[in-house]
């Protein structure tokens, strides 16, 4: 069989996101989130040239203070990183704007995830919502970190119901009995 894709891609490695504050990213990534801290890296910097511009698109006198990985859930893996940098925008972006993203946590209990945010004091943004369609039998609702990052918390203890549909050989999804 042939592929379109890229080749020999296995899985997500990790996902990167930059904080204002490292380590209180860091203590609500470990003690609200339960993710393991694992080692820290920086700071890094290049005084000439463009080589931070030209391998990681910032400003090229940006300061990338320092990043800190953590380990959640057993699998995802978190790269935090803390910049200083000319003209930084300090404001997240909303789902609904470009480069607007989330990330989403799966849980086998919502409702006992959702209280345990609360009783840390993490805002969640109103109620658990059920799917439907492709997703239904899935429950989730989205929370903000404390510097205002968007994640969700996802559960579908007993699958989607995109789970229980097989593809025909001609593309055609349909029920699997």
């Amino acid at each position: 069989m042939t592929s379109n894709g890229l080749p020999g891609l296995r899985r997500v490695d990790h996902i990167g996101f930059t904080v204002a504050d490292l380590s209180e990213a860091s203590r609500f990534l470990v003690e609200v989130l339960g993710c393991e801290y694992m080692y820290s890296l920086g700071p890094f910097r290049h005084d000439d040239g463009e080589w931070m511009l030209e391998h990681l698109n910032v400003h090229p006198r940006a300061v990338m203070r320092r990043l800190h990985f953590f380990r959640c859930g057993g699998q995802a893996i978190f790269e935090v990183f803390e910049y200083s940098a000319p003209e930084q925008a300090t404001t997240p972006p909303r789902n609904s704007d470009i480069g607007g993203h989330h990330i989403a946590l799966y849980v086998d209990d919502l409702d006992a995830a959702i209280d345990h945010l609360v009783s840390h004091g993490v805002r969640v943004l109103g109620e658990p919502t059920a799917s439907r369609g492709a997703s239904e039998g899935q429950r989730w609702v989205y929370f903000l970190a404390p510097w205002g990052m968007q994640f969700e918390l996802v559960s579908y203890p007993d699958g989607k119901a995109f789970d229980r549909q097989t593809t025909d050989g001609r593309g055609t999804t349909r029920a699997t009995p």
